[in-house]
């Protein structure tokens, strides 16, 4: 186990020297960024002089160690348009991207888990039926318009909750089914598929020739096994929500992190929007990497793969 989690830890951190060369080299070719912050109208003087109040006169490798250098200590910069440290703009916002992202994960796993459950065990009845209709619609149905219709429903018209801000947990309630509602499909799915293979293998008719109870062979032994391919899933899905809540944090008014990347671009914030990508592609990194060390403990086959 301890060989497995070095080479999946020494891989988490050579994607992650990767993401953090390609998207500051992305952000630098994607135009001129001196350019960008003295304005249209600045004269090429004034241009120049602000590539070398920044740096950009120099090399890309030598920017990229200087910015490296001190991301490395905490410093991801400061922001062109408001004037403040990134790091500490990003830690006001992540509280609020963290607890939509989780929200919004625990919602369709609460949904999608019995749902798939109850698919395998009656198979094309109607409640496989129901979770395949589901299935269709929260992939089918856009985030941003669904959003609305919870929004005009349970806001505007049951007055159950409240439509916009963060002032409590109620705040998080539609914004978290809006964005959960779109990956519960996929956590539905999966635990089909997994608890159906599982139930028709040998060792599952070996435990009811036994006379094992039928909740025991789901709990201890069918879902154990078919949950594996779900928590790698559920891991990746959640740096999903996190980087992909932009759409519904505009729409609620949530002033998360990913409100706060459209307002960078918007903006032409270039410090910023390198540190968002950065900061979110991390989490990716570092949730499939707890995945992967689960599914190795739940199921040891994969670490002789």
């Amino acid at each position: 186990m301890l060989a497995f989690a070095l080479k999946r830890l020494a891989l988490a951190l050579l994607v992650a020297l990767t993401v953090s060369i390609v998207s500051f080299s992305l952000l630098r070719l994607s135009g001129d960024l001196a350019q960008a912050l003295a304005g249209p109208s600045a004269t090429a003087a004034d241009v120049e002089a602000v590539r070398k109040a920044y740096g950009l006169d120099q090399p890309l490798w030598v920017q990229y160690l200087a910015w490296a250098r001190q991301a490395l200590h905490g410093d991801l910069g400061t922001s062109f348009f408001f004037k403040e440290p990134v790091a500490a703009m990003i830690a006001a916002r992540l509280p609020v991207t963290m607890t939509l992202g989780v929200s919004a994960l625990l919602f369709a796993l609460l949904v999608a888990l019995p749902l798939g459950i109850l698919a395998a065990l009656k198979p094309n009845s109607w409640v496989d039926r129901l979770a395949l209709t589901l299935s269709v619609v929260g992939q089918a149905l856009p985030s941003f318009w669904f959003a609305l219709m919870l929004m005009i429903l349970f806001g505007l018209k049951l007055r159950w909750l409240p439509i916009s801000g963060t002032a409590s947990w109620k705040s998080f309630v539609m914004p978290a089914i809006a964005l959960g509602y779109y990956g519960m499909p996929t956590f539905m799915r999966l635990t089909r598929a997994g608890m159906m293979e599982v139930l028709a293998s040998d060792y599952i008719r070996t435990a009811r020739a036994k006379g094992l109870r039928a909740p025991a062979i789901l709990l201890k032994h069918a879902l154990r096994n078919a949950i594996v391919p779900v928590v790698a899933v559920a891991a990746v899905q959640l740096g999903f929500f996190l980087g992909g809540s932009i759409v519904i944090e505009s729409v609620f008014a949530l002033h998360g992190v990913g409100y706060l990347g459209w307002e960078s671009i918007s903006r032409a914030d270039f410090p910023v929007v390198q540190a968002i990508v950065l900061v979110l592609a991390l989490f990716y990194i570092v949730l499939t990497l707890l995945a992967d060390l689960l599914n190795a403990f739940l199921d040891p086959r994969i670490r002789v793969g």
